[in-house]
C-alpha cells in the first residue's frame, strides 16, 4: 500500500508504479527511481532543459475530473479513476511532475516515437563506430540497439561534414557524428560562462562551430567531450589512444588546489591514459578543469627521481646525518602530502625534536574550480597536528634559523626550498635529506635523496577546503626505484629513535584516529566515496588564502562516526 505523499512530495504512476518523488522533478529523473530508463541525448541533470533531440518521449495523461464539478470520473470497468491521456507523446525532460500524473514509458505510440526519432538521428550519422572513441560508452551506440527499428529506409546518399575540426587546443569535432544536442554549447555558457559554441546553418546542415574570432580554449572545455553523448567532441589527448571497455577506473582526488574536485583515473597495464571528473555534488558537481586532468603526466615524466641504492642504504645515511645534527634539525612538510603522510611526518618530527614548516602554495582563483590555495591539504595539516598556524609563502623562520646555524640539516618532503625561499648559499650551508617524486634544485643539492610516488601510485585522503575528508585509491603501481611515502616516513621515524610505526593506510588508521580528535571516530575503509565533512570549529574563520572563495556551499557538518 502506498503510504500518503509528504507535503514536499508529489506521487505520480509510471508504468503502473506509484513514487513519491519531490516536488520539480522531470519524468526522466521520477522514472530513474523505479529503474525506468527513459532513453534522451540532450537532456542532463546539471544544464538547462531545452527539449531539442525528443528522444525522451513518452505518453502521459492525467486523472479524468468532471469540468463542472471536479469530481472524480470513474472508469467503470476498473472500478478507478479513469485516465485521460494526451493524444500525442510528450518529452519527459520538460515535464515536471504533478499530483496524479500518469506516465507509460513502454507503449506502441513511444515505441513508434523513439523508433521515429532514432531513424531521423541515424540518417546522416556515420558508420565509424569501430573506429570511434566513444565506442563503449556511447549513447547513440546503445539506443540505436534498445530503441531502433534495426534497419535502414534510408537509401540517399549521406551528407558528408568535416571530420577533424579543432574547435580549440583540446578538444577535436567529428562532425558527421553530431546529434545537435547542444549540452556543449549550455555548457560553455552557462557554468563555464564562456559564450563560445553555437550551431550555424540549418536542417541537416546544420554544424557545431565556435563564434568568430573566438576558439573553444577555456579551462574547462574537456568537459564538453565528457558531456557529449556521441563521439562528435573527442579529447585531442585522448583521441585514438585506447578503448575504454581495456581500461581500470580508480577514484581519485585532483591535486591542483583545495576543492579536491572528485575525479576517476582510467589506466591500462601500469599506464594511465586520461582523468575524468566523478560527480558530487558538494564538491565539484560534474565538472573538473582541463588543468587537472593533465596531471597524470607527471608518472611518465622524465625529471622522476629514481633511487640505485636500497631504501636501507639510503635510510641509514639520513640516520647519520640526524644523529651529527640532533638538536639543529627542521622539517618541511607539504601540503601536498596526504592526512596519513602528514601524520608520520609530524611522528617524524617529534623523533628528530624539529619544528614543523610547512610552504604556502598561492595562485589565482577561478571561482570555479580551482582555489586560491593551490594545496590540496593544508587542512589535513591543521587537522593532523602536523602545524599549528597557516603557513607562510617564504620560509623566513627557517631562513633566519640556517642563517644562525641553528639548523643544521633540514628533512624536506616534496619541497623545493629554493621555490620557498631559501638561497642556494644556505642550502650549502646544510645537510639536506629530500623525500620527493621530481628532480628540482633541492634534490640536486641533497646529501640523501629518497625518491616516492605520486598521488596516482599510492593511496590516502586529502582534506579540502570545506574541510571534507576525501579519499583515494592506487590507480597504477609505484615506479621502479620510488618507495611510498609512508614507508620512508616510517623508516626515517625508527631511525631517529621513534616508536615503530604501520607504514600501510589501512593499518596506520587506528593509530590515527586514535591520536587525532577530528579523525577520532572514522576508518580509511568506512570513509564514503563522497567525503566526509568534518567539525571545523576549531579553526572557523581562518583566511587560508587571500581572496579564496568556497567552492558549492557544504552541507553541516555530520558526526563522524564511519
Amino acid at each position: 500500500m502506498i503510504q500518503p505523499a509528504k507535503p514536499d512530495l508529489v506521487t505520480v504512476n509510471i508504468d503502473g508504479k506509484e513514487i513519491a518523488v519531490p516536488k520539480g522533478t522531470n519524468v526522466i529523473e521520477a522514472a530513474r527511481l523505479v529503474n525506468v530508463d527513459v532513453p534522451h541525448y540532450c537532456y542532463h541533470p546539471k544544464l538547462a532543459v531545452v527539449g531539442n533531440c525528443r528522444m525522451c518521449l513518452i505518453e502521459m495523461g492525467m486523472p479524468a475530473v468532471d469540468p463542472a464539478t471536479k469530481a472524480p470520473v470513474m472508469d467503470p470497468a476498473t472500478g478507478k479513476q479513469k485516465i485521460n491521456w494526451i493524444p500525442r507523446p510528450q518529452i519527459g525532460c520538460g515535464t515536471t511532475v504533478s499530483p496524479g500524473l500518469h506516465v507509460k514509458t513502454t507503449s506502441p505510440m513511444v515505441k513508434d516515437a523513439r523508433e521515429g526519432v532514432m531513424e531521423f538521428l541515424l540518417i546522416n550519422h556515420p558508420l565509424d563506430c569501430p573506429i570511434c572513441d566513444q565506442a563503449g560508452e556511447c549513447k547513440l551506440q546503445e539506443q540505436a540497439t534498445g530503441y531502433g527499428r534495426g534497419y535502414s529506409r534510408f537509401i540517399e546518399q549521406k551528407n558528408v561534414k568535416p571530420k577533424r575540426t579543432q574547435l580549440g587546443p583540446r578538444v577535436t569535432l567529428d562532425d558527421e557524428r553530431c546529434v545537435l544536442c547542444s549540452r556543449c554549447i549550455r555548457f560553455s555558457k552557462d557554468i563555464a560562462k564562456e559564450d563560445v559554441l553555437g550551431f550555424v546553418d540549418r536542417g541537416s546542415y546544420s554544424t557545431l562551430t565556435c563564434h568568430p574570432d573566438r576558439k573553444l580554449d577555456h579551462n574547462y572545455s574537456l568537459n564538453t567531450v565528457d558531456i557529449c553523448p556521441v563521439g562528435a567532441l573527442t579529447s585531442t589527448d585522448f583521441r585514438f589512444k585506447m578503448r575504454v571497455w581495456f581500461l581500470k577506473q580508480t577514484n581519485s582526488i585532483c591535486t591542483e588546489s583545495s576543492v579536491g574536485v572528485n575525479s576517476v583515473v582510467w589506466s591500462r597495464e601500469g599506464v594511465i591514459y586520461r582523468i575524468t571528473p566523478r560527480r558530487n555534488d558538494e564538491v565539484n558537481d560534474t565538472w573538473m578543469p582541463d588543468s587537472g586532468r593533465i596531471l597524470y603526466k607527471q608518472v611518465q615524466s622524465a625529471e622522476r627521481l629514481k633511487a640505485v641504492e636500497s631504501l636501507e642504504a639510503l635510510v641509514a645515511k639520513a640516520a647519520s646525518i640526524f644523529k651529527t645534527s640532533a638538536g639543529a634539525i627542521s622539517v618541511v612538510g607539504s601540503g601536498r602530502s596526504s592526512v596519513e603522510e602528514q601524520f608520520l611526518t609530524k611522528k617524524l618530527a617529534a623523533a628528530l625534536g624539529a619544528q614543523a614548516h610547512l610552504v604556502k602554495r598561492a595562485g589565482e582563483g577561478d571561482k570555479l574550480l580551482i582555489s586560491a590555495d593551490r594545496n590540496p591539504n593544508v587542512r589535513g595539516a591543521l587537522v593532523t597536528g602536523l602545524i599549528s598556524q597557516l603557513p607562510c609563502a617564504e620560509l623566513k623562520q627557517l631562513s633566519g634559523e640556517i642563517d644562525s646555524g641553528k639548523v643544521k640539516t633540514v628533512v624536506a618532503i616534496n619541497e623545493d626550498l629554493l621555490a620557498a625561499g631559501l638561497t642556494a648559499a644556505q642550502l650549502a650551508k646544510i645537510s639536506v635529506v629530500y623525500l620527493g617524486t621530481h628532480a628540482n634544485a633541492t634534490s640536486l643539492a641533497a646529501k640523501v635523496v629518497l625518491p616516492t610516488l605520486t598521488v596516482f601510485e599510492k593511496a590516502g585522503t586529502f582534506v579540502n577546503q570545506q574541510f571534507r575528508i576525501q579519499k583515494f585509491a592506487q590507480a597504477v603501481p609505484g615506479l621502479t626505484g620510488a618507495h611510498n611515502d609512508l614507508t620512508v616516513l616510517s623508516a626515517l621515524t625508527a631511525a631517529a629513535g621513534g616508536a615503530a610505526l604501520p607504514s600501510e593506510v589501512g593499518t596506520l588508521w587506528p593509530v590515527i584516529a586514535t591520536e587525532t580528535p577530528a579523525l577520532a571516530t572514522m576508518l580509511y575503509k568506512n570513509i564514503p566515496e563522497t567525503g566526509l565533512l568534518l567539525d571545523a570549529t576549531p579553526w572557523a574563520g581562518l583566511s587560508f588564502v587571500e581572496g579564496e572563495t568556497l567552492h558549492f556551499k557544504p552541507a553541516a557538518p555530520v558526526a563522524a562516526t564511519v
